[in-house]
C-alpha cells in the first residue's frame, strides 16, 4: 500500500481493512446516554459563558469596561475585540490538552478544563468597572478571557471523542452530534438568565450589577457538569491503544506528528469550519447588535426571539447528525455550506422590517443552515484521524479555525456596518466563508460508516 500523508485517501477502501480488523458495532453500548450527558456538560458550560459574554458585549461591556467616546458602536467594537481575544489562547489549550488527552485519557483532561472554565467565568462577574479601576478593567478582562480560551481549547475535542469513540459506527453522526447540541442548550440557559435579569431589573440596575449574576451562576453549571463526568470512563478503543503504546514504550506523538502525517486532513478540518463558524457568530452575536443599533428592537424581545431560536436549534443538530448517517457527511455538509452563502441576502432584509415573526424566521433559518455544517463535523473529524493522535488533531483543527473565522466575525461585521452602512458587504463576507468550506469539504473523503479500528489499522499500515 502506498504511503499517504493523512487519512483522506488510501489505495483501497477502509471498509476492506475494517473487515479484517473488527465488525461494526450493532447497537449503542450500555451507558451511552450517560456518556453523552457527560460530554454535553462541558459544552453547556462553555456556550453558556460564550453567549453570556457575547450578549453582555452587545448590551453592557462597551459601557462598563471602556472609556466612553460618545459613540455607542465604539464600545461595542472594543468589547467584540476582546471577544476575539479569547480565541487566541484556544489552539494552545487544544495542543496541551490534546497532547495529554491522547496520553493520559479524555476524561481526566475534561475534568481539569471544566474547573478552569468555571473559575475564570465566575471571576469575570467579579471584575471592577472602568469607572473604578480605569484601564485595569479591560486588562483584567483580557487576562480572564485568555484563561477561559485556554481551557476551552481542550474541551471540545475531549467531549466529542468521549462520545464518538463509544458510538456504533453506523450512528456515529447522530451520537457525536449531541455534544454539539450542548451549544444551543448553553445558549438557552444564558438567554433565560439574561432575559430574567433584564425583565426584573431596571436598565440602571442591570448595567450596574445585574449582568454579573449570570456569570456567577456559571458555577452551578460547572459543578453539575463535573459531577456527571465523574461517572464515565474512556472508550475501550482508547484504552486498548493506550495499553499498546505503553507496552511498546511509545510516547504520544503530539502535534508535530499530526502536522507531518496528516497535513491534508488538518487543512480540511480547518477550512470546513469557516462557513459554520462565521455564520453562527453572525446569527447569535452580531444579530443582537444589528437588531439593537440598526433596527432599534428592545433588549427583551431580542432575547426572547433568540431563546425560541435556540430551542429549535437544539432539535436541529441531532437531526442533521442523523441525516449525515443516512446520506453521508459530505452531502449534508456541502448543502449547508452552499446555503450559508445566501443567508445574509435573505436574513438582513427580514430583520430590517422590524417584524418579530420575520426576525424569528431569519434567525431560525440561519441556525438551521448552521446545523447542517456543525452536526456532521465531529463525526467527520473523528473518522479522519487515528486514535493515538485524535484528541490533538481534533482540538487543533477546531480551535485554529475560529481564530481566522468566528472570532473576528462580529468585529468585522460591526466594522463593515459602521463604515458602509449596509448589510450587503456582510453578506458577501459570508459568501467568501462558504467558498472556503465548499472547497475544503469537496477535498475530503466520505467517511460515513467507517470503523475507528479500521482507521487505526490503516494508519499503522502506512
Amino acid at each position: 500500500m502506498t504511503a499517504v500523508d493523512d487519512g483522506t485517501a488510501t489505495d483501497r477502501p477502509l471498509a476492506d481493512i475494517d473487515a479484517k480488523v473488527a465488525a461494526s458495532q450493532a447497537k449503542p453500548p450500555t451507558g451511552l446516554g450517560r456518556i453523552v450527558a457527560a460530554a454535553m456538560a462541558g459544552a453547556v458550560a462553555e456556550w453558556y459563558e460564550f453567549f453570556l459574554y457575547g450578549t453582555a458585549s452587545a448590551l453592557v461591556f462597551g459601557q462598563v469596561f471602556f472609556r466612553s467616546s460618545g459613540n455607542a458602536i465604539d464600545g461595542v467594537i472594543a468589547a467584540f475585540a476582546l471577544y476575539a481575544v479569547g480565541f487566541l489562547a484556544r489552539p494552545f489549550g487544544g495542543m496541551l490538552f490534546g497532547h495529554f488527552g491522547d496520553r493520559l485519557g479524555r476524561k481526566a483532561l475534561l475534568q481539569v478544563s471544566l474547573v478552569i472554565v468555571g473559575v475564570s467565568t465566575f471571576l469575570i462577574g467579579c471584575l471592577p468597572t472602568y469607572g473604578v479601576i480605569g484601564s485595569w478593567a479591560p486588562i483584567l478582562l483580557v487576562a480572564l478571557r485568555l484563561v477561559q480560551g485556554f481551557a476551552f481549547g481542550g474541551e471540545w475535542g475531549g467531549a466529542v471523542l468521549l462520545v464518538s469513540e463509544h458510538s456504533p459506527d453506523h450512528r456515529r453522526g447522530f451520537w457525536a452530534s449531541w455534544p454539539q447540541a450542548g451549544v444551543p442548550l448553553g445558549n438557552i440557559l444564558a438567554t433565560l438568565v439574561m432575559l430574567a435579569l433584564s425583565a426584573q431589573l431596571s436598565d440602571a440596575q442591570f448595567l450596574a450589577w445585574g449582568w454579573r449574576v449570570g456569570f456567577w451562576l456559571s458555577a452551578v453549571v460547572v459543578i453539575i457538569g463535573y459531577w456527571v463526568r465523574s461517572s464515565v470512563d474512556d472508550a475501550p478503543i482508547f484504552r486498548e491503544a493506550q495499553a499498546k503504546h505503553r507496552a511498546e514504550q511509545q510516547r504520544s506523538p503530539g502535534l508535530i506528528a499530526v502536522l507531518r502525517h496528516h497535513r491534508r486532513a488538518v487543512l480540511i478540518g480547518i477550512g470546513a469550519r469557516f462557513a459554520e463558524n462565521i455564520l453562527y457568530y453572525l446569527v447569535v452575536t452580531f444579530s443582537i447588535t444589528y437588531l439593537k443599533l440598526v433596527v432599534h428592537v428592545d433588549t427583551a424581545p431580542i432575547l426572547t426571539l433568540m431563546l425560541l431560536a435556540h430551542l429549535l436549534h437544539l432539535a436541529m443538530i441531532p437531526a442533521a447528525g442523523l441525516l449525515s448517517d443516512l446520506i453521508g457527511r459530505r452531502p449534508v455538509y456541502l448543502t449547508g455550506a452552499v446555503l450559508t452563502a445566501g443567508w445574509g441576502f435573505v436574513a438582513f432584509p427580514m430583520m430590517d422590517t422590524g417584524n418579530y415573526a420575520a426576525i424569528m424566521v431569519a434567525i431560525t433559518l440561519g441556525l438551521a443552515i448552521e446545523s447542517l455544517t456543525y452536526a456532521p463535523y465531529s463525526a467527520l473529524l473523528t473518522e479522519m484521524f487515528p486514535t493515538r493522535v485524535r484528541y490533538t488533531a481534533l482540538s487543533f483543527c477546531y480551535q485554529v479555525a475560529p481564530i481566522l473565522a468566528g472570532s473576528l466575525a462580529p468585529l468585522i461585521a460591526v466594522g463593515l456596518l459602521d463604515r458602509l452602512h449596509s448589510s450587503v458587504p456582510i453578506s458577501l463576507y459570508l459568501v467568501a466563508a462558504a467558498v472556503i468550506s465548499v472547497v475544503a469539504v469537496g477535498l475530503a473523503r466520505e467517511t460515513v460508516g467507517t470503523s475507528l479500528r479500521a482507521v487505526d489499522a490503516a494508519a499503522a499500515e502506512r
